[in-house]
């Protein structure tokens, strides 16, 4: 493995050029367009530029694969409580380091070499229209978020530079290998049901249905 050269001090040489002529200074700590964007964490896509936001516009949470987890739900939902944001919208894309990684081979190296168990899931993915319908369901089903009727997945295509719509803010069925927040299973949870089993379960075994706003069934908006 080549030696890595640290590079933070040009970080800070770079910085006191931006500070010249600051211009963000007059920004207010509420996104303008009033939107949070759940991005994958890749080098190849600049979520600004790609999307056309400028400073100040809108929160931008990024993760490995852009996947909804109990972090990015704290996140949205200060986004949304605190700071006024009223939609989310989530940015997978093709050729994701997630789609190369068997899930439970990795966690196996991991606890042999680290000597413990990782309290977190990988959320290993195949197919990234698949991951981004199952992040939007989660964020369907959380009871953390105020605003559930404006929420968009697109995948990104790192060949083109295009989104292609991974789904609308309506979902019907239970997608594909469907698996709740931090589910650390090898494979597909067709069985589990996407009620998040840790949170809504009853002692005995049966769900309990979040509470929803009006106009919202089962989770869905109905439109």
């Amino acid at each position: 493995m080549t030696e890595h050269r640290p590079i933070a001090d040009e970080f800070v040489t770079a910085n006191r050029e931006f500070a010249v002529d600051f211009p963000d200074v007059d920004l207010q700590v509420e996104p303008i367009r009033r939107v949070a964007v759940v991005a994958c964490m890749d080098s190849r896509m600049d979520i600004s530029q790609l999307l056309g936001l400028g400073h100040g516009e809108a929160h931008v949470i990024r993760n490995a694969g852009g996947v909804i987890t109990d972090d990015v739900i704290r996140s949205l939902c200060l986004s949304q409580r605190l700071l006024n944001t009223r939609e989310v919208v989530l940015v997978h894309h093709t050729d994701c380091g997630l789609a190369k990684v068997v899930e439970e081979e990795f966690r196996t190296q991991l606890i042999h070499e680290a000597g413990v168990a990782p309290s977190w899931a990988l959320e290993a993915f195949s197919d990234p229209h698949s991951s981004v319908r199952q992040s939007m369901q989660r964020l369907h089903l959380s009871p953390f978020l105020l605003h559930r009727d404006h929420i968009r997945g697109f995948v990104y295509s790192v060949t083109t530079g295009l989104l292609d719509k991974g789904g609308t803010g309506r979902l019907d069925t239970e997608p594909s290998g469907y698996r709740p927040i931090g589910d650390k299973g090898s494979g597909p949870r067709n069985s589990e049901s996407p009620l998040m089993r840790s949170r809504n379960c009853r002692s005995d075994g049966l769900y309990k249905i979040p509470k929803l706003g009006p106009g919202v069934a089962g989770g869905f908006r109905d439109t």
